[in-house]
């Protein structure tokens, strides 16, 4: 080809024409208002049935949910009694009060018969009264009363003193005789028992 000829022409449209524009889809025609009532109405409707019917089964649950019958509570009381409680015993305790301590008063100690003297003694109780002698081997005094003390002179030559008390028909007495600072006591009790105490002389001048 040589280059003095023209280039080919386009194959689109001719420069300056405007090219043909694709055919419009066909519109659907709007129809009637009373067919887009038809169409509203019975939505509407649906609707509400929906909505009557979650109330309705909202009050059937709260129907059946209040039908249930409540728990009974059982409350006991105790029964108030009017009677007054009887009064608690009465306890006395009673405690004997101890007596003073008594201090015990010192025995008054006689003071020894002398050497050359005898000390004779009956004491106690004789209602029917009580028949007394007292002396040595060669000498019986009688004596009387309650209590007795009687003394007589000390013999270097007696071999024996003693003192006698006779009870007569009851009652109880002590008798004691006292020789150089030795002493013998008797005892007698009830009925016509003799109470006797009696010192005998030894062969060094002892008394036993």
């Amino acid at each position: 080809m040589s280059q003095n000829q023209p280039p080919p022409p386009p194959s689109g449209p001719a420069w300056g024409q405007v090219p043909p524009q694709p055919p419009m889809p066909p519109q659907p025609a709007s129809g009637p208002k009373w067919a887009r009532k038809r169409i509203v109405i019975p939505a509407a409707l649906v609707i509400l049935f929906i909505g009557v019917g979650i109330g309705s089964s909202g009050n059937d649950q709260k129907t059946a949910a209040s039908s249930k019958p409540a728990p009974r509570v059982t409350v006991t009381e105790t029964a108030k009694s009017d009677a007054k409680p009887e009064p608690a015993p009465t306890v006395t305790v009673t405690k004997t009060a101890k007596p003073p301590a008594v201090k015990a008063k010192p025995k008054k100690t006689e003071a020894p018969a002398p050497k050359d003297q005898v000390v004779f003694k009956v004491w106690g109780s004789a209602p029917a009264g009580v028949d007394i002698t007292y002396g040595s081997d060669s000498d019986s005094i009688q004596g009387h009363g309650l209590p007795m003390t009687k003394t007589l002179k000390l013999k270097d030559d007696a071999m024996y003193y003693n003192v006698t008390a006779q009870l007569q028909g009851g009652g109880d007495v002590h008798c004691s005789v006292t020789v150089d600072g030795k002493t013998k006591t008797g005892h007698a009790s009830g009925g016509y028992n003799i109470c006797n105490a009696q010192l005998s002389g030894g062969l060094f001048g002892d008394w036993s």
